[in-house]
């Protein structure tokens, strides 16, 4: 044996100040049954709870939606209304002013009816 190998099985034997005494070696870790059971039950109730928040989001905004709707449609008669009272009010004033109205005789009362 020569001296460069009996220091290097020295130093495979015994360690010096400053060097980790254990070894390490690269182990797999794998996930058991029941393991793997409980991490699918957790993300099913995860999904399921994303899931839960996104329809009640979607039916609150359903319900804001159709009283809009609603308000919207009662606006939309009101004006309908308003149109025809307005129209109302001012066919009597274009009556009176035009030229077929101008254009008549007035008749005025040449007697009384009496019983």
């Amino acid at each position: 044996m020569t001296y460069s190998s009996s220091l290097a099985m020295g130093r495979q034997r015994f360690t010096q100040r400053g060097q980790n005494a254990i070894s390490f070696r690269a182990t797999e870790t794998r996930l058991g049954p029941v393991s793997n059971t409980v991490a699918l039950i957790i993300l099913i109730c995860l999904l399921g709870l994303v899931y839960l928040t996104q329809v009640t989001k979607t039916n609150a905004y359903g319900y804001r939606i159709n009283s809009l709707k609603q308000q919207a449609t009662s606006l939309q008669q009101e004006h309908d209304q308003l149109e025809v009272t307005s129209a109302r009010l001012q066919a009597l004033d274009r009556v009176k002013d035009s030229a077929v109205a101008k254009n008549l005789a007035s008749v005025s009362p040449s007697a009384t009816v009496q019983n």
